[in-house]
């Protein structure tokens, strides 16, 4: 009996030691290796996504890097002084530069170029100015537009479009404050057509 009960105990410890050990970074032992990424810090709303760790490009952080303005990516720790002072931030909270840090440094280019959102920032540089460890998020954001539109994910009239809407907006801003200043009455009529044409042309752009 107590030899039955030592057999049993030695085919308990090998099932265990043949078995697949599961790991929380990279899934069950014989399946494809999967990570687990959080695009966030635990301020935010957690977007944890799982990736196929060959769907990663792991030079993508390296490729920034070699880039002017990109050399410093690699010391971001997502503190979130450039989220926190982003203007566009404000208004939209889709965008977030330490998001798009962190998914670069995880390298998933795929989802970094193929988004509208790195078409978002206003390059104003106010991210670099306050990061403490003088990551450039502004000049990071030129690149990917660079590479965004050297793999055609974007077309190169998307960089002139861009420009002319940054223009227009300030312009926009400028009149706008000028008007209130000096007391002329600024023509909605007017604004709206001028907006209106810009929206037409947005529209027939090519992407």
């Amino acid at each position: 009996m107590a030899k039955s009960k030592s057999n049993d105990q030695k085919e308990k410890k090998q099932q265990k030691a043949t078995a697949p050990v599961k790991n929380s970074t990279t899934g069950t032992g014989n399946s494809v290796q999967k990570a687990k990424i959080s695009n966030g810090a635990s301020s935010e709303k957690q977007d944890t996504k799982e990736l196929l760790l060959n769907q990663l490009d792991l030079r993508f952080r390296d490729e920034i890097a070699g880039h002017p303005g990109g050399e410093n990516i690699r010391r971001c720790f997502a503190c979130g002084t450039c989220a926190a002072g982003c203007p566009v931030t404000e208004v939209d909270s889709e965008y977030n530069c330490r998001r798009i840090i962190r998914q670069i440094l995880f390298g998933m280019r795929e989802e970094v170029l193929s988004s509208p959102l790195i078409w978002m920032c206003l390059v104003c540089y106010r991210c670099y100015v306050r990061c403490p460890q003088k990551v450039n998020f502004t000049d990071i954001m030129r690149v990917l537009r660079y590479l965004a539109v050297k793999e055609k994910r974007f077309s190169p009239e998307t960089f002139e479009w861009i420009n002319e809407l940054d223009r227009f907006s300030q312009v926009m801003r400028h009149d706008m404050v000028k008007g209130f200043f000096d007391k002329k009455k600024v023509s909605l009529e007017e604004l709206q057509s001028r907006i209106e044409k810009v929206i037409k042309e947005a529209v027939t752009q090519p992407r």
